[in-house]
């Protein structure tokens, strides 16, 4: 294959650095280290093209980029211009769809720019937490200012690279809690005992996950049933801990959702509470998508009974709109965390945790600028600095900018609800809570809706521009919207409609 280029300039950078030369020999060491903003400046006008959406889809069969860029480890370097001319060519116009305004299959989404800038300044000026910073300053800040916009009330916050991990350290403070009762240092030495976990049927599958890291077991998450709209039946979860409440079993935390990745389902919080905070168990809230609902006075009373929880997440690069990697676990108790995943003092790190007396730490560190030992709180040691990209993305709108967001897309669940409860060849599956929307296309001859309605979710991802994904709603394979872009809109929700309509009616005639 052969690939003709024009030759790319960059303006006034100035004389490339001659090669060194070392005793005698050739320093090959010539990484560019400079003109970040003349180099920043190619590289935006090629996202701003990108973001334009008109290029080919990445994933048509003819696409040459893969032969291009999969070639052989390269001995001898191209050089920045080169690097650069790649990513303009044959990276960037071929990444992912994720950020159209029409995909609507994730629950993550394309960063807004005031995310990406704050990403970039982030990933330069601050590569560590470490020390008393600007950058520092703005994660407890942006962790206190995203605590009040989800009405999450005094906790304590740590961020980290998602609902994964965020979901992990909250149960991890769970665990040391609850071993804590039992006057054992779990973190420290390990379980002594077996564990239960108690989380609704259509909990992420991050808890199971984080159950298996902890060294309790992914089967020690005991499934509660849901109702017919998803949430967590309370009858069931009682019943489930009167079964272990004598077994010899610890009861260490109750998993509610505020907003389940799968429908939007917001399970009933205040009894769910109430039962955890009367059997003295940790009642944790997963509200990774569905969290900032709360910003949407309209079913703002759905989220009654969040204030009893011991611990929530949220993660900023689903419907706030941050670039992908940005989590916060909310705990009442920080030094919980603390306890729970200290990696104990370190000699390559001036600054020390001082354990007074086996349970409480008392930090004080050599340096006085040492700052809040963030890694101790969690499970990454290095770790970019994720709170300047929330405390940006707030404060370019605020509050009032942040909830017309959230309202714009659950209006647009709505709409799309509304048009399948009216046209004969729609079908409302589940009425939707959020900005999540299930529903189908049906036809009168078609014994099949299930593979009728997957033939017509898989030619939309192949028109690449409206794509939901799919879900199973009580048994019924249903066409799934997750609106939480912030480039998306009406007009979208729309067009998706329109599309299931044509698309569907085409593939009836086919099938006649």
């Amino acid at each position: 294959m052969t690939l003709h280029r024009k030759k790319r300039f960059f303006g006034n950078m100035g004389p490339r650095k001659p090669p060194c030369c070392i005793g005698g020999s050739m320093q090959l060491d010539l990484a560019e280290t400079e003109h970040i903003q003349k180099l920043i400046t190619q590289i935006g006008g090629g996202l701003d093209q990108f973001l334009k959406f008109e290029h080919p889809d990445a994933l048509h069969a003819g696409a040459n980029w893969r032969e291009y860029l999969d070639g052989p480890l390269p001995q001898r370097g191209a050089g920045i211009d080169q690097v650069v001319e790649d990513l303009l060519t044959q990276v960037m116009p071929n990444g992912s769809c994720v950020a159209k305004p029409g995909f609507t299959s994730f629950i993550t989404t394309g960063a807004t720019t005031a995310a990406v800038l704050a990403s970039t300044a982030a990933s330069i000026a601050a590569p560590q937490r470490y020390g008393i910073t600007s950058f520092n300053l703005l994660e407890e800040v942006s962790l206190r200012w995203l605590a009040s916009l989800c009405r999450i009330g005094p906790m304590q916050g740590v961020y980290s690279s998602g609902g994964s991990v965020a979901n992990l350290l909250a149960l991890g403070a769970a665990r040391q809690h609850a071993f804590e009762k039992l006057g054992h240092d779990v973190g420290a030495s390990g379980l002594t005992q077996p564990v239960h976990v108690y989380a609704s049927a259509e909990s992420h599958h991050t808890i199971q996950r984080s159950a298996g890291v902890l060294g309790i077991g992914r089967r020690a998450v005991q499934t509660i049933a849901c109702d017919n709209q998803g949430r967590m039946r309370v009858d069931a979860l009682r019943d489930a801990i009167a079964r272990d409440r004598h077994s010899g079993v610890v009861q260490m935390a109750i998993v509610a959702n505020a907003g389940t990745t799968n429908t939007g389902a917001i399970d009933p919080l205040r009894e769910i509470g109430e039962i955890a905070k009367a059997h003295g168990i940790w009642f944790h809230v997963d509200g990774a998508y569905g969290l900032p609902g709360i910003l949407d006075a309209r079913i703002r009373h759905l989220y009654d009974g969040l204030e009893l929880a011991d611990s929530v997440i949220v993660d900023p690069h689903k419907w706030l709109g941050a670039a992908v990697g940005v989590a916060a676990t909310f705990v009442r108790d920080r030094n919980l965390l603390y306890r729970a995943f200290t990696q104990e003092p370190a000699d390559y790190l001036e600054g020390a945790v001082e354990q007074a007396d086996g349970v409480a730490p008392v930090i004080e560190h050599s340096l006085d600028d040492f700052g809040i030992p963030y890694f101790d709180f969690g499970v990454e040691l290095s770790s970019p600095s994720r709170g300047v990209v929330v405390w940006a993305m707030i404060r370019e709108i605020g509050v009032e900018g942040m909830a017309q967001r959230i309202q714009r897309h659950n209006d647009m669940a709505t709409y799309v609800a509304q048009a399948a409860k009216a046209h004969p060849h729609l079908e409302l599956l589940l009425e939707p809570t959020l900005s999540i929307c299930c529903f189908r296309y049906v036809a009168p001859g078609i014994a099949d809706l299930d593979a009728l309605n997957r033939q017509l979710h898989r030619r939309l991802v192949r028109e690449n521009q409206n794509m939901p994904s799919t879900t199973i709603v009580n048994g019924q394979l249903a066409l799934r919207p997750c609106f939480v872009g912030a480039r998306t809109h009406q007009a979208h929700a729309q067009a998706l409609v329109q599309d299931v309509l044509r698309m569907g009616k085409e593939l009836v005639a086919e099938w006649s």
